[in-house]
């Protein structure tokens, strides 16, 4: 039996192949949409993928089950308990997909984060005898953690609701498996599906029943009240996202080849409307993405343009910042603008319209009044202006429960993911600086600010953790 996990960081999502090279079967379970490594490593082993399972309609990426459907033949396995528009078979307790004489996947319906949650027990009795090797638990169990059970609440589940579903998911069908069955997520740190899950991506459940917290002995009620407790704010995407996995839709290549035209500045200063070019709209039409590095971003771009650097969390922050609906433009490093509507694909953001070929050289060229630049100032410099006649505005763009870290005390906590919600709260003749805790959101939010139209910003370089560093040394 082969039995891998392809881990992106970017969404911190895992996802499997299971293969039985014997029969030359091989299923794929929560695939993302880009799906070439899938069926590199199921040719790679002479083995075809015919099956391809959703724990549940994942709500933070877009699945790739349409695409596995389309280009491998997949038949496409669901919780039985779901709903979509494309054909699917419904899998409930004990229902088995055999790949080989020996391996078997078997179904164990575990609502909680989802009603339609399922979670998938691989069996090989070469390895294990009768004993299930692994559990694939999709959302409802995390290595230290568990799924949020709140992201159904625009589509009718109450949190409390599915909150008790969840504790009897896991005590009713995950604990009671044997203590060396290895535990195999859907996500690990850095998701917004959980709030304390650990950066390891496997354990067992041995290890679990000890250090996950939701696994301890508690009352139902407890339970509940604990995991409905402190959990971040969910991007507005996730609905969009959760929805599109039920749809039959366009699958990720024919949507890449419609978005990947080059633009010539002018055919992009036309989509965008850009500010300064008479349109008067305001750039409303398109949103002109900028995903290069935030150092490059601040040296030299479009005026208007929105920064998300790929070196980040850039699907997370685009489908949080940007609108599903209307188009996008990007701006990328030259090579780069695949990577980046791939990432957009991802998430389910299909609206990039092209990308201005050749990057920012042709700005320079032939526009160099559209140029902008945001001022990057470092530690010493932020002192200085705070203690001066005229201090301007420190906007911390953590989230709240990051200034346990600590924070500057003139600063004004504007979490990134609320920012674009709270302008209203700044004065656009005062000059600001922000930061967040290393450099990347900070730059983010400076794009927001001066598309804005907040007159003056700067940047913090290396953030909060660069100026307690400094005021450490300072000390010392």
């Amino acid at each position: 039996m082969v039995l891998k996990q392809y881990y992106l960081g970017c969404l911190a999502h895992a996802s499997y192949l299971i293969a039985d090279q014997a029969s030359g079967r091989a299923a794929v379970v929560d695939p993302q949409r880009d799906v070439d490594e899938y069926l590199d490593d199921a040719a790679a082993l002479r083995c075809r993928i015919g099956h391809v399972l959703l724990t549940h309609f994942h709500a933070d990426f877009v699945a790739g089950h349409l695409e596995l459907r389309e280009r491998a033949g997949a038949e496409i396995h669901l919780g039985a308990r779901a709903s979509a528009e494309y054909p699917f078979t419904p899998m409930g307790d004990g229902d088995t997909i055999q790949l080989g004489a020996a391996v078997r996947l078997v179904t164990l319906e575990t609502p909680g984060h989802s009603p339609e949650s399922i979670s998938i027990l691989v069996y090989d009795s070469e390895r294990e005898g009768a004993d299930p090797h692994a559990v694939l638990t999709g959302d409802t169990l995390f290595i230290g953690d568990v799924g949020r059970p709140d992201l159904r609440a625009s589509l009718g589940w109450s949190a409390q609701e599915l909150g008790g579903m969840l504790y009897d998911s896991l005590r009713e069908k995950i604990l009671p498996l044997p203590d060396h069955t290895l535990v195999y997520p859907a996500h690990g740190a850095g998701s917004l599906c959980g709030k304390n899950i650990s950066a390891d991506t496997v354990s067992t459940l041995a290890q679990q029943r000890t250090h996950n917290y939701a696994l301890q002995p508690m009352s139902r009620e407890s339970f509940v009240e604990i995991v409905t407790a402190d959990q971040p704010d969910a991007p507005a995407y996730f609905t969009y996202d959760a929805i599109l996995n039920t749809r039959e839709r366009q699958t990720l290549e024919p949507a890449l080849q419609r978005q990947l035209r080059p633009l010539a500045l002018r055919e992009l200063l036309e989509l965008a409307a850009a500010p300064g070019d008479g349109d008067g709209d305001g750039g409303e039409r398109v949103q002109v993405l900028d995903a290069r590095d935030p150092e490059a971003f601040e040296r030299a771009h479009l005026r208007g343009s929105l920064n998300v650097g790929l070196g980040g969390s850039y699907a997370t922050w685009c489908g949080t910042l940007l609108d599903s609906e209307r188009p996008i433009v990007l701006i990328a490093e030259p090579g780069a603008e695949r990577e980046a509507a791939v990432r957009l694909g991802r998430i389910g953001f299909d609206s990039v319209v092209g990308y201005l070929d050749g990057g920012l050289r042709a700005l320079h060229r032939e526009r160099p009044d559209l140029v902008e630049r945001i001022e990057r100032i470092d530690c010493g410099e932020l002192a200085g202006r705070l203690s001066g006649e005229h201090p301007p505005t420190v906007i911390d763009v953590r989230a709240p429960g990051e200034l346990q870290q600590g924070r500057i005390e003139a600063a004004l906590n504007l979490p990134l993911s609320e920012l674009s919600t709270r302008l209203g709260d700044l004065d656009p003749a005062h000059p600001a600086v922000v930061l967040c805790a290393t450099g990347y959101r900070s730059a983010i939010a400076a794009s927001l600010l001066r598309r804005a139209g907040i007159a003056s910003v700067a940047d913090l370089a290396g953030g909060y953790a660069e100026w307690a560093a400094d005021l450490a040394a300072r000390v010392a």
